[in-house]
């Protein structure tokens, strides 16, 4: 594979969100431009005006420069081979198509809409997939150019060889033959005088001087009629890599249905940008060694195409929050709390509370950033809860106990006058072992009365400090009352 002067290319189409797998196709291009040096082009595609969104194209800017995918050449910031908006590129598009009318690797067809329509009827009705029967392959020059005087609509359509085979190289799959006769005359130039995507992307890729081509592998069975455009106009093939789909599981691709197809579902679902590059770069490809956990600037020295897989990758929700868990605890204590500020402000009004004891025991135990508000929704107003919360087999509790424990628990932390997280911890301590009890059994009554629930960002300690003295003293008061 080249890899001296690589120009790896991105090109979107603006017509809508970032679809998971559209990142995934731009982490890998990045990702081997940045591998040897090479210049990571963003091209945005926009021939398709009927599918065209309002907005779409900053979503992508805004997309990539999230993710740290910024681009060397690009529409907003130029280059020396721009325009890089197709639609910006017409007149190129028509002149490339031209010249291969001229040297006869393309011809003008003039077939209507209707008959075409009645032509695949025709082939639907007889089972044969709806190709193009080559009506106006062999008009005469005279009879074209009597059609084009007279104004007739037409089409440019590639003359593809009816003999023959045609092989082409993917870095993934090896070389892939072909029978020429097969292959489609595919249209290059729509009525309306735009290109179709597979014409257009070839010329761009050529005059943008692009050397590897990431794309999904739907695009394997056109992979041939654009080696035949290069041959034709005699110009370099660039490495393809097909890389395959992502699923949601052996039968689905992923959907907007269910929230896993674009890049913004995840962010609003509480993941870290990093974590979720993190995640797709290892969907379809796999590092060499054991690690899992890489920044993008590890991804640039680990990636290698070698690594790729030819099967579909299964995407999975549990490692996926796995790995944004483990970005999470490495974050620093102010990292952590500037980003989870906003979700505990969710449920959390008091600014009397404790916030740094709050972000520092909700860290290790956070997954999502999304779970923060309903993990601290009791620091407000303690939630309506049952007795049951009390019995814990674990820590040897039931109502009855933690009746008695709170009592125990209630003067002395009534006696605790400065108070801070290792005093009230130093004061229950010293009364667990004057009484000879479990832990347990007189801390999980204090975590189930200040909460009324059982899983925390903290234990009882922590809880009490994290709320107040007074707070502290009203609730275990009313769970005395509760239990009585």
């Amino acid at each position: 594979m080249k890899t001296e002067n690589v120009r790896t290319r991105f090109a979107p189409s603006p017509t809508g969100y970032m679809h998971i797998g559209n990142l995934r196709t731009a982490l890998f291009t990045y990702l081997i431009a940045k591998k040897y040096n090479g210049k990571f082009i963003l091209r945005i595609e926009d021939t398709d005006q009927g599918r065209y969104v309002e907005g779409a194209t900053e979503v992508i800017y805004d997309t990539l420069r999230k993710c740290g995918l910024n681009w060397d050449e690009g529409p907003d910031i130029g280059g020396p081979v721009g325009p890089y908006v197709q639609s910006e590129r017409m007149s190129i598009f028509k002149e490339y198509a031209e010249k291969l009318v001229e040297s006869g690797h393309a011809y003008y067809c003039f077939c209507t809409k209707e008959r075409m329509e009645e032509l695949h009827k025709e082939q639907a009705e007889k089972g044969i997939s709806p190709t193009y029967d080559r009506h106006c392959r062999n008009l005469s020059k005279e009879e074209t150019d009597k059609l084009l005087a007279a104004g007739t609509p037409y089409v440019i359509r590639q003359k593809i060889p009816l003999e023959g085979v045609t092989t082409f190289h993917d870095e993934l799959y090896g070389d892939i033959t072909v029978e020429n006769k097969e292959l489609d005359d595919q249209i290059l130039i729509k009525a309306d005088g735009m290109p179709t995507y597979n014409f257009a992307n070839v010329v761009d890729d050529h005059l943008m001087g692009i050397t590897h081509v990431v794309r999904g592998n739907e695009y394997l069975s056109s992979a041939p009629k654009y080696n035949l455009l290069y041959e034709a106009f005699g110009w370099e093939v660039p490495c393809y890599i097909h890389v395959e789909h992502i699923m949601r599981d052996a039968q689905h691709k992923l959907s907007k249905r269910y929230g896993d197809a674009y890049f913004g579902d995840f962010v609003e679902k509480g993941f870290t940008i990093p974590a979720i590059l993190n995640y797709i770069a290892l969907l379809g490809w796999a590092p060499k060694g054991e690690n899992e956990i890489y920044s993008l600037d590890e991804l640039v020295q680990e990636f290698d195409i070698s690594g790729l897989s030819k099967s579909p990758a299964i995407f999975d929700p549990v490692k996926m929050t796995a790995i944004n868990a483990e970005y999470i605890r490495r974050m620093t204590h102010d990292e952590f709390k500037a980003q989870a500020m906003p979700y505990i402000k969710q449920t959390v009004k008091r600014d009397d509370i404790d916030f740094d004891i709050l972000v520092r025991t909700l860290q290790p135990r956070t997954e999502l950033f999304t779970d923060i508000p309903q993990k601290v929704d009791f620091i407000d107003a303690i939630p309506e809860y049952s007795d049951e919360l009390y019995f814990n087999k674990k820590m040897k509790t039931t109502p009855g106990t933690s009746l008695e424990a709170l009592k125990i628990v209630l003067p002395v932390l009534e006696s605790v006058d400065d108070w801070k997280e290792e005093k009230i911890h130093e004061a229950l301590f010293a009364e667990i072992e004057k009484r000879g009890v479990k832990n347990g059994w007189m801390l999980w009554p204090i975590r189930v009365a200040l909460s009324g629930k059982e899983l925390t960002p903290g234990g009882g300690i922590e809880l009490a400090a994290i709320i107040g003295k007074n707070e502290t003293i009203a609730r275990i008061k009313a769970a005395i009352t509760k239990l009585s």
